[in-house]
């Protein structure tokens, strides 16, 4: 399974997604960052496939996950959480043994890893889509404060492709492409890229 990180990009930055509670994304929204409800304090997951989080949110309506945010987030500020990310799994290609791993796992400010891709209709892909855990207080601040650059209610569009999915009846609503996200050689080899 290919793991490449898809994002849809501009110059500015990328777009990536979080699932909360309505009043959550419907403050974020309103205030083009988070506020009320979003807690510094604990691990927050940040994913750029739109379709994954779909997925996981079975189109927004599980239970504390039926509101979808679409945050443009800083090329800046996403390098930064990539560069200290920790994976999840023990990569034998970056650590000498498990040990090693354990102890930069606990340690760890940002942690990743990389799940199985669909699409937006829930079709299996041959490739997998990186979500990123940022559980430093410090950075969180930073990601709310500093590298968010907007966020956007993307919720109804998520009901809308879920109801399409139901009835296997599109053709989809437009959404931003997801194209390969270019990384360094050395930061590719460090997230487990291939």
């Amino acid at each position: 399974m290919q793991k490449q990180i898809y994002a849809a990009y501009d110059d500015e930055g990328l777009f990536v997604y979080q699932a909360f509670k309505p009043k959550v994304v419907a403050t974020a929204a309103a205030k083009g960052t988070f506020g009320t409800g979003f807690n510094t304090n604990r691990l927050t997951w940040i994913k750029p496939s739109f379709a994954w989080v779909l997925q996981r949110t079975k189109y927004a309506t599980k239970h504390r996950m039926n509101a979808i945010a679409r945050i443009k987030l800083s090329h800046e500020g996403w390098l930064h959480l990539l560069r200290q990310a920790v994976p999840t799994q023990y990569d034998a290609q970056r650590y000498t043994n498990e040990e090693d791993w354990q102890q930069a796992l606990d340690k760890a400010v940002v942690i990743h890893q990389w799940d199985p891709e669909r699409d937006l209709l829930g079709k299996k892909l041959d490739r997998a889509a990186i979500q990123v855990g940022v559980r430093s207080e410090e950075l969180s601040l930073r990601y709310v404060n500093e590298w968010i650059l907007g966020i956007e209610d993307v919720t109804e569009l998520a009901h809308a492709i879920g109801s399409l999915q139901k009835r296997r009846n599109p053709p989809l609503p437009e959404t931003p492409e997801e194209r390969l996200y270019p990384v360094s050689e050395e930061m590719a080899l460090a997230l487990g890229c291939f």
